[in-house]
């Protein structure tokens, strides 16, 4: 893990098109600009995983069978 010092203004560049800017400190919160193309999902990590969690649940066998069967009844 690379750890970085940054004030308030400063900034990270990430590839060629990401940059993250520290917008304000107060106490012990930091907010954070991120500027990424609009192709990048860009996401809390207690979000990014309750997403992933949920995917993980939708394909599920009994739901990838519902979805197979679906599919043959548009069929016939």
């Amino acid at each position: 893990m690379l750890v970085l010092s940054r004030k308030t203004n400063e900034s990270i560049i990430i590839g060629e098109n990401i940059e993250i800017r520290i917008v304000e400190v107060a106490g012990k919160s930091v907010k954070l600009g991120i500027d990424a193309p609009r192709d990048v999902s860009v996401h809390r990590k207690e979000i990014f995983e309750a997403i992933k969690e949920e995917n993980i649940q939708a394909a599920t066998k009994e739901n990838l069978v519902s979805l197979v069967d679906f599919f043959k009844n548009q069929n016939t």
